[in-house]
């Protein structure tokens, strides 16, 4: 084979190899700068309510706001949550909730997807129903 025909395939890869990052880079600012607009008019507003929900009804919850994500945990145990984050780590960056309970000395770890692609398509009635589902693992006594 010739050297040239190598050196344009490898010239080939490498071009389409910074296009591909510069692509991925692009999604990836474009979802955070949608999920964090996402999380200050939907997400906190809506678990802040829950959270308000439960204390009335005798379940002592909290909200947290770390950077990037907001968390819903137990007054009564560190090891009853969910967060709701950003994960842009594959090629399409997606709405993940990490829910984590314990029972007696298990404690059980999940992460599942709100939502793929943009945050923009999650609603608040769709964020709020995953949620319920989510919360009757943390308040089964």
């Amino acid at each position: 084979m010739e050297i040239a025909d190598v050196r344009r395939a490898v010239h080939g890869a490498i071009e389409r190899g910074r296009q591909e990052s510069a692509q991925r880079r692009e999604r990836q600012e474009q979802a955070s700068r949608a999920f964090d607009a996402f999380l200050n008019h939907t997400c906190i507003p809506l678990m802040r309510q829950i959270a308000n929900v439960l204390r009335a009804e005798g379940y002592p919850f909290g909200l947290a706001t770390p950077a990037g994500s907001v968390k819903l945990s137990s007054d009564k145990s560190a090891d009853n949550f969910i967060e709701v984050s950003l994960d842009t780590a594959g090629d399409a960056p997606r709405v993940v909730a990490r829910t984590r309970y314990a029972r007696g000395r298990r404690v059980v770890d999940a992460e599942r997807v709100v939502a793929s692609g943009d945050p923009e398509v999650l609603t608040d009635t769709d964020l709020l129903a995953f949620l319920t589902r989510e919360l009757e693992t943390l308040i089964e006594r």
